[in-house]
């Protein structure tokens, strides 16, 4: 039984195959989906990709619907506990008070490596900036009602501006998630072609300097 075929002989796989298996058609889907759209991707290109049976998609997800949520899941957690992360790291630099600029950079940084040329999860942001135009009514559900992953971070520059109404430091929360989505790829060839060549996509150092300045300029004025 070739490691591609969805299950053994008595109708089951073995474990590693399985996950071995399942792994190869999540990255296959996650990598067609973020270059190609996500509805001009069949069952049968990504299986093609992968490598694997036809019948691996459905046996492993359920539906193309349901890869497609699992692979958004994934990293949307990912992504969110690399923010946690460095959060948690900054309110223990400063006895559980961490100023806006960290707060920012908190928000910022873990998207703006995803986006490095090279980074193993390029790919990821590119299917995660296609799920807010083009992804499933799930998908959609969960983007417009799930705030838990900003929660921590609105709470935080609340506390960080108590000379603010906290309506205006939610409308300045609003504005700067504004600036991580306008850093997607064809805005930034935009402004290469805009600004003749000098900006560059690969300094992502500079990058998020330049965002946490001007964010925390709105923040503190």
């Amino acid at each position: 039984m070739s490691p591609t075929d969805p299950a053994t002989a008595d109708g089951a796989e073995a474990p590693e195959v399985e996950a071995a298996t399942k792994n190869l058609v999540f990255n296959a889907a996650e990598r067609l989906f973020a270059l190609n759209g996500f509805q001009n991707v069949s069952v049968r290109d990504i299986t093609a990709e992968a490598g694997v049976n036809l019948a691996s998609v459905n046996y492993h997800f359920g539906s193309k619907d349901a890869l497609l949520f699992e692979i958004f899941r994934r990293r949307t957690v990912e992504l969110s506990r690399d923010r946690a992360k460095m959060l948690h790291e900054a309110a223990d630099r400063h006895g559980g008070n961490p100023p806006v600029r960290e707060i920012l950079t908190a928000l910022f940084a873990p998207v703006l490596r995803w986006l490095s040329p090279g980074h193993e999860r390029r790919v990821s942001l590119q299917f995660l900036i296609r799920a807010r135009s083009e992804g499933t009514q799930e998908m959609r559900d969960v983007l417009r009602t799930d705030v838990s992953h900003l929660r921590r971070f609105s709470d935080a520059l609340i506390a960080a501006l108590p000379q603010l109404p906290p309506e205006e430091v939610y409308w300045r929360v609003h504005f700067a998630l504004g600036m991580i989505h306008q850093n997607r790829f064809a805005e930034l060839d935009r402004l290469n072609v805009l600004s003749e060549g000098i900006t560059r996509e690969d300094d992502i150092d500079g990058l998020l300097k330049r965002m946490v300045d001007f964010a925390e300029a709105g923040f503190l004025a």
